[in-house]
Parts: C-alpha cells; structure tokens; sequence
C-alpha cells in the first residue's frame, strides 16, 4: 500500500524572467511525496510543475485535484490522469520510489556521473542594455548556441543586438535560436521573419500565437527560419490529433516540455510522431525546480540526443531545491560527489 502527499513551493526568480506574455517575479510548483506505507523512511519526490497562464493545467481547483489524487494514490491509473503537470510528478515520484528514493528516474552514465548534456543559454528579455550585456555573458561562458527571447522590445533594438551577436560570431561558431512566444501577429509574421533570417537563425519558436493552425501552416511553409511549435503542443493528448497537426501545419521542429505536454508518456508520443513525419525535436524544462529539471535531464540522456537542450534554467531561482545538478559552461552534468538537499520541503 502506498501512501501520498504533497507541498506547495514558491520558487523565486533572481532577476525578474520576462517574455512576450508576462514578467514573473515568482513560480509556484507543487512537490509530491510517494511510499510505502510500511517504509515512509524511503520514498520517491516527484514535480508538479503547474505553468500559471500557459499550462491547461490551470485551473482554479488544481490543488484540491492534486490532494484527492494523493488520497487515492493506491486507486488510480496514472494513464487516465488528463492533467500533464501531475502525470509528470506521479511518473517522476514513482520511478523514483521503485529505484530506492535516490533521486534515480532513468538511471543513465548522466546521472552516474559519466556524460553531460549540450544546453543552450538563454537570454531573457529586458531592456537593449539588459539583453546586451546577457549575450556577452552567454557567450563569454562558453555557449555555443543562445537562445533569445524575443518581442518585448522594439523590433529595431532585437535587430541590432542580432546584428551584434553576428558581426562577432557566425554561424560556425554560434548558433542562435529565438523564441517568440506568440509576440507576432498571424498578418505581419513573415514580414518580421524576412528581417530576422539575413542573421542565419536556427529556429524560431512560437512565432505566433497558438490554435491558429491555418496561418501557422502558411508560415511553416514560407518561413526563411525554420518554425518550432511549443505552445502548440499543449493540452494535445490524442495520438491521432497529434499526427494530424503535426501533418498539416509541418513545422521543422517540436519543442517538448513533459510537465506541460502530458509527461513523459506525453512527450514519448510527440517524439513518435516528429520521428514519423521527420521532425527534428529538442526538450526543455518549463521553469519547474532542480526535482523537475533532475527527471528532463535523465530522461533526455536515455536519447542519443546532439542538439543542445532547454535545460539550463536551474540557476534561475535564489531558492531552488539544493542538488547535484551543475551547470558547466554549455553543459549540463551531474556531479555525485554532491547531495540533495530536501529541507525546504514541508509536507
């Protein structure tokens, strides 16, 4: 028999994370507790990392969905659960449970110790000063590929720092991926896809907003930058709407967060289905703490994965979960030499 709980958690920012939608100051995430009812001194932690006004997760009784599913922790199937943020915390727990409680999801030579992952870094929006002097720290770390949030500036301004970023660097030594968040209207994209593509862009992400699937097709199709859907893909749990999407709007590339797109066995299917149609793909974390980031990254090492991954976001927060997980110039490892730390938690 086993037994459930969980915590609220209030990670905070370090310096404010803005994007095209909003500014955050703050995150709030909920921490699940899983074990054996004749053994709570082992037990598994799993993230449910809601995305307040982004995730389909939000919704007004969302805690009280994640209390009644810890009360019924021994009923459940966790193949029914709808809600992506708690299925990625139910399947991270429970995987960790049954591998002792050692924070072990996919035990890989990455959590071993023994590989890393290729990250990009990203630079949040901000003032062109801002924006500015990030990039050159980005570069002056080690990064070999940058992503740019991008649209919450003038457009003039975001031209100018990637006029900068390429007059120093081009392609062979740097590669740049943007991130729009939906910033551009269905009308004008193109117009401001021309403009971006002379700086030789890797990818741009969400370039307008979702559930538009005629005009997003239109702009796969005659897009200068390859088009990456992310915001696209949440609240899509039907494999066979999955192929139809994927099939009709025909972006270069999907961008899969597990807690926001129907966990990992989520992810698994939009994996399938890029593989199907021949669709590049890369993984990033939704801001979830270093418990979330822990179960992307060990999962993301079970794929012979080349492209640089969305992972560096845990030294974001001044109050983040205290791990093994280090990030080294452009990559991402785990050192066993350290140890988790739990404190914080109060469950």
């Amino acid at each position: 028999m086993l037994e459930a709980s969980y915590c609220k958690y209030i990670l905070k920012f370090i310096q404010p994370a803005i994007t095209s939608r909003a500014t955050m100051l703050e995150k709030e995430t909920f921490f699940i507790k899983i074990h054996d009812i004749e053994d709570p001194n082992i037990f598994g932690i799993g993230e449910c990392a809601i995305f307040r006004g982004l995730s389909s997760d939000d919704i007004p009784n969302f805690e009280s969905i994640l209390k009644t599913i810890c009360d019924d922790i021994n009923t459940i199937n966790i193949s029914d659960i709808k809600y992506s943020s708690i299925r990625f915390g139910l399947e991270t727990a429970l995987a960790d449970l049954k591998n002792g409680g050692k924070h072990i999801i996919y035990d890989t030579k990455w959590r071993q110790g023994n590989s890393s992952i290729p990250i990009n870094g990203l630079v949040w929006m901000g003032s062109y000063d801002d924006m500015f002097k990030r990039i050159n720290e980005k570069i002056s770390n080690g990064f070999n590929c940058i992503k740019l949030k991008i649209g919450g500036i003038k457009f003039e301004d975001e031209l100018k720092l990637l006029n900068y970023i390429r007059s120093s660097f081009p392609i062979s030594k740097l590669q740049i991926r943007l991130d729009a968040n939906g910033a551009f209207s269905a009308q004008d994209a193109l117009s401001y896809l021309d403009q971006l593509s002379v700086y030789n862009i890797h990818s741009i992400e969400q370039p307008i907003k979702p559930k538009q699937w005629n005009e997003l097709a239109i702009i796969c199709k005659n897009s200068p930058i390859p088009i990456a859907l992310d915001e696209e893909l949440l609240g899509i749990n039907d494999m066979e709407l999955k192929n139809q999407i994927i099939q009709f709007i025909n972006p270069s590339f999907l961008v899969l967060k597990p807690s926001l797109c129907g966990g990992f066995y989520g992810a698994e299917e939009w994996i399938n289905v890029a593989d199907r149609h021949k669709i590049g793909w890369w993984a990033t974390s939704a801001l979830e703490s270093n418990i979330g980031l822990n179960a992307i990254a060990q999962w993301i090492s079970t794929k012979e994965v080349s492209m640089p991954q969305g992972l560096g976001t845990g030294l974001l927060f001044s109050n983040n979960i205290k791990s093994p997980i280090e990030q080294i110039n452009n990559v991402l490892i785990y050192n066993t030499t350290k140890q988790w730390d739990l404190e914080s938690m109060v469950f």
